[in-house]
């Protein structure tokens, strides 16, 4: 089986829409190159990543790429693809070049050369990412270890905004909490919480690639005793109250629902969102003041920032 290779040159802010797109036009994963991995430094109670080739990185800007197969739809599934790329432009998103590129590659270099870009990282204190077919021995006995197939996930819970996420998670999710976790993606969050202590987590996504990405990530992990998966717009229709809500997703949609975050966090609960371009980190922090939190902390990772925000 032939498969195509596309590959998009655009900008750190719009790696996650430009993702979700391609997601949702049947990628089942994605390789991001970023050239800030070449440059930054890495202390090793953080991991290490191997053998980076200055060559796979472009000069400037980022390079996200994605696989689809070859067949009779493939011309009208990349029109589409950079239409929706095109119009991320309308919520002001700036996507750079948007120069995109098609080139076909055999399933069988396919299939092993996009795993040279993972290896088990340690990503905070406590948490190990392990790609389900590395061999890892947790290096302390108190190590979390998080599975994932990037194959059949949103990407391999490395990028910045998730790593500030768990370690947010680290600081808040307390023994018996009841946890949601909105915009899922892979369920990362969601593992990461439930392995924390949380008594119940709740995972909510709109796309229904994503939920079945997410139960199966959670079972692959043995917490699925813990973390429920539901397909869900945002937090509509969400009547309980919870100690911790997280949202890994972008500014302009975590400002559609920072009203119901508030209603939905116990009073001295937690809201942690991330997903957030450095330009836009005032314009969240004032909406989630407005909705009646306290900003207990500003996490920057990159050019990415997450906000632990306290209901008061």
């Amino acid at each position: 089986m032939k498969w195509s290779e596309i590959s998009i040159h655009t900008t750190n802010e719009a790696v996650e829409p430009i993702s979700n797109i391609l997601h949702e036009a049947g990628a089942s994963g994605v390789v991001i190159e970023d050239p800030f991995e070449l440059e930054k430094e890495r202390e090793d109670q953080f991991g290490e990543i191997y053998q980076l080739n200055p060559d796979d990185y472009p000069e400037e800007g980022v390079i996200v790429k994605a696989y689809l197969p070859v067949n009779s739809f493939l011309g009208e599934t990349v029109d589409e693809i950079k239409q929706a790329i095109t119009n991320l432009a309308l919520f002001n998103i700036d996507i750079g070049l948007n120069h995109v590129t098609i080139s076909e590659v055999n399933e069988e270099e396919w299939a092993t050369a996009w795993k040279k870009y993972y290896n088990p990282v340690k990503i905070s204190e406590k948490f190990t990412i392990v790609p389900t077919w590395e061999e890892y021995q947790p290096v302390n006995s108190d190590e979390l270890i998080i599975e994932l197939d990037p194959g059949m996930a949103f990407g391999t819970g490395t990028h910045p905004t998730t790593v500030m996420c768990i370690q947010a998670l680290e600081r808040t999710v307390k023994k018996g909490d009841q946890v949601i976790d909105v915009g899922t993606g892979s369920g990362v969050l969601s593992i990461a919480a439930a392995m924390l202590g949380a008594e119940k987590v709740t995972a909510l996504d709109l796309d229904e690639v994503a939920v079945n990405s997410a139960r199966l990530n959670i079972k692959l992990n043995k917490v699925h005793d813990i973390a429920s998966v539901a397909q869900n717009n945002l937090l509509n229709g969400i009547n309980q109250q919870v100690d911790v809500v997280v949202a890994n997703i972008l500014a302009e949609v975590i400002l559609l629902f920072t009203e119901d975050a508030a209603a939905a966090v116990k009073p001295g609960g937690y809201f942690i969102t991330s997903g957030i371009i450095g330009q836009k980190k005032q314009m969240v922090k004032d909406a989630l003041e407005s909705a009646g939190f306290t900003i207990e902390e500003t996490m920057l990772m990159e050019d990415w920032v997450a906000i632990i925000a306290k209901k008061k």
